[in-house]
């Protein structure tokens, strides 16, 4: 049914009930209202990279991983998979009328958060650093989660965290993040933004910070003038958990629970992850807020339940179980693994080739870690499959595998009674024993993730520096000495210091936290049955010296677009077995009425191995005041070449890419001169230095 009607059915069931039970909808876990027919909805459901916590469900490489993949159709395959076993596991679990937490098909994904600082434990959660590629991949999941039923929605998507948040997390439930009206416009709302106006987002959760003095759950700012009257958005708004209750008891801007759940409900806030909605009928008796206020979130509310077919009946009733973990389904996480692998240096010893009769050493702690393959907010899959045992898979009969763990994860020694660094030895004995090393080492959702969740209770989930821990790093120096050639496979949802391996490892590949089962598609590439393809969502800072403060919320030293050092490894980067290079890049067409054009570009595989790429375009406005002091990502596509294939492909830049954000936050027209770089990395000096090779360009205007 359209948004419409099914408003008019919230309206006519939301008319039949007490004040009483209107208000007891807004809760996250809504409670039955039997004499009406409805039964009890728990809104809290996690999709990030599959459905999570509720149970077997195909694993997705994490966020930050299939961002790598700059790949919008694969992203949003993957989104429709996530619904597809949610509407799976929904028909199951409430047939057998269970319809707890995690079993519905709300789901509160995505993330589209800007990861602007490499500390951030939850960047991992994200889509990178870039507002355009973060928009691109935000629109393209959300498309995913809901469909393309024009009467249902297969699930509801949530944009999530609304607005300027990425850290600390320590802090978060008392921080205020100033931003200007500028970086808000430019950077942190133009995902949300997409997500709203093209995909038709369904939700949006607020953050625990405040912005800018008024706390993002209770923000008129944010909520009213910005999302629903600027962008006419229609859907439902969720707190993020009890952070309505950070009002008066962090933030400071209420006094009681009455207050705070009356700030939230008259921002527009419909739904409260927590309890503060617990208080509302207090609220009303104290005059705090209206019956219509509570009458309209409840509207809200029970429009995207009758939009999801909760109470009709749709076509998505007849998924079955069977859907869930299917072949196909773990195919499409295969292959978004493979993409995601990002090729950061390759002296020659990749692929690994005639390995029969020879001696692979795999070691480090995340080798054969089941932790290091999920990252956070992560299902639970019927199947693990480590790098250790995708390489003892791949590696067959005829090759010998040794295995070290090297080192915990973070302590100084594997076993409590044992001497410090009890692990080395055996490591470096089994480098000694290898012809070439798998060296794993890494994070995983114990040292960085979101505040309450991860062991580092020192830094909240945040890492307090880009170093490795240290115990992983004597044991890189360990085995680094021993002179065998070392692939170094980092798995991490963030930036670390790679500098040692950079100089010393003969393979360095970021694997991120690749999926349950992802130590199959690891090998896959190893060994060379596919190539590495991945790019960094992310820039690779050398040290966190070049950095502002973490607090510091505006752009300026920050991200590609903004830095002013050169990276380690820039945005943007990442190799492949093949040479794919951009041979000519023209502009044929210009939309007179949007300011689209249209640029025709010729690449061609000149290696000797078949391997996907993605063609990058990046503008920058030569003469602008308002203009990022770099240049801006504005086009991608991915593509695949066979060895000495050539191939055309035309790529649309928006008009939007040649406008500027000024000082009060407006988009104005551009400087009138740009140039367009296309290759398959930024025009920056450093990528040029580690591919070989520079951007075609293009002068606009």
């Amino acid at each position: 049914m359209t948004r419409k009607e099914a408003t008019r059915r919230a309206k006519e069931l939301v008319g039949q009930m007490t004040v009483e039970e209107r208000a007891s909808q807004l809760r996250y876990d809504a409670p039955a209202i039997e004499r009406l027919g409805v039964p009890a909805y728990n809104w809290w459901g996690e999709a990030l990279h599959g459905v999570a916590r509720a149970g077997v469900a195909t694993s997705f490489p994490q966020a930050i991983g299939m961002a790598a993949a700059f790949d919008t159709e694969l992203l949003r395959k993957a989104g429709d998979v996530a619904a597809t076993e949610g509407r799976a596991k929904y028909n199951a679990y409430s047939s057998e009328n269970d319809r707890d937490i995690y079993k519905g098909l709300t789901f509160w994904s995505p993330n589209v958060n800007i990861f602007r600082d490499p500390r951030w434990g939850r960047g991992q959660e994200t889509y990178g650093e870039d507002p355009y590629l973060t928009s691109r991949l935000g629109v393209a999941y959300v498309e995913g989660l809901q469909g393309d039923d024009k009467e249902t929605l297969k699930s509801a998507a949530c944009a999530k965290h609304f607005a300027v948040h990425s850290g600390p997390e320590a802090v978060r439930h008392e921080f205020n993040a100033v931003a200007t009206k500028k970086d808000m416009a430019e950077t942190y709302l133009p995902a949300f933004k997409a997500c709203v106006q093209e995909a038709g987002v369904e939700a949006v959760m607020g953050a625990y910070n405040r912005t800018n003095g008024e706390p993002c759950c209770g923000s008129k700012t944010l909520m009213q003038d910005i999302l629903r009257e600027e962008w006419k958005f229609e859907g439902h708004y969720v707190s993020d958990c009890w952070a309505i209750k950070d009002f008066h008891e962090r933030h400071m801007v209420t006094h009681t629970m009455e207050e705070s759940a009356a700030l939230a409900l008259k921002s527009g806030c419909d739904i409260n992850c927590g309890v503060t909605y617990l208080y509302l009928l207090k609220a009303l008796e104290q005059g705090l807020v209206t019956e219509e206020e509570i009458t309209e979130a409840a509207v809200r509310a029970f429009t995207a339940r009758y939009l999801l077919g909760l109470f009709d009946g749709s076509k998505y009733d007849e998924i079955p179980y069977e859907k869930v973990e299917c072949e196909e389904h773990l195919e499409v996480a295969q292959k978004l693994t493979r993409e995601s692998v990002v090729l950061l240096k390759n002296d020659g010893v990749l692929p690994l080739k005639d390995t029969a009769g020879k001696t692979i050493g795999v070691i480090g702690p995340n080798a054969n870690s089941r932790e290091a393959l999920v990252g956070n907010y992560h299902g639970t899959s019927s199947r693990y499959i480590t790098i250790l045992e995708g390489i003892q898979d791949k590696a067959g009969h005829n090759t010998r595998v040794l295995y070290s763990e090297g080192s915990h994860l973070f302590k100084d020694r594997v076993e409590n009674l044992a001497w410090e660094n009890d692990r080395i030895a055996e490591a470096v004995t089994v480098a000694k024993h290898s012809d070439v090393v798998v060296l794993c080492v890494g994070l995983n959702e114990t040292l960085e993730g979101e505040e309450g969740d991860t062991g580092n209770s020192y830094a909240s989930g945040d890492k307090d520096d880009l170093l490795l821990p240290a115990p992983q790093r004597k044991l890189m120096e360990a085995v680094f000495a021993v002179g065998k050639p070392v692939v170094v496979c980092l798995m991490a949802g963030s930036a670390i210091d790679l500098s040692e391996a950079q100089e010393k490892a003969a393979a360095v590949l970021q694997l991120w936290y690749p999926g349950a089962r992802g130590g199959k598609a690891v090998a896959d590439i190893l060994f060379g049955d596919c190539s590495p393809s991945g790019k960094l969502p992310v820039t690779f800072y050398r040290t966190l010296d070049e950095l502002p403060d973490f607090e510091d919320y505006s752009m300026k030293g920050r991200t590609y677009r903004y830095m002013e050092q050169e990276a380690l490894y820039p945005f943007g980067y990442g190799l492949t077995y093949g040479d794919v290079q951009v041979e000519k890049a023209e502009l044929v067409s210009k939309d007179e009425k949007t300011g689209d054009i249209t640029v025709h570009v010729t690449v061609k595989n000149a290696g000797d191995t078949a391997t996907g790429d993605v063609i990058q375009i990046y503008v920058k406005d030569t003469e602008s005041p308002f203009a990022v002091p770099n240049h801006s990502l504005c086009a991608f596509e991915r593509v695949f070449l066979k060895a000495g294939e050539s191939r055309e492909t035309d790529l649309t830049v928006s008009g939007d890419a040649f406008l500027a954000v000024n000082e009060e936050g407006v988009f104005v027209e551009g400087g009138g001169h740009y140039v367009l770089y296309v290759g398959t990395g930024q025009p920056d000096q450093r990528t040029a230095v580690l591919t070989g090779k520079k951007c075609a360009e293009i002068v606009v205007g």
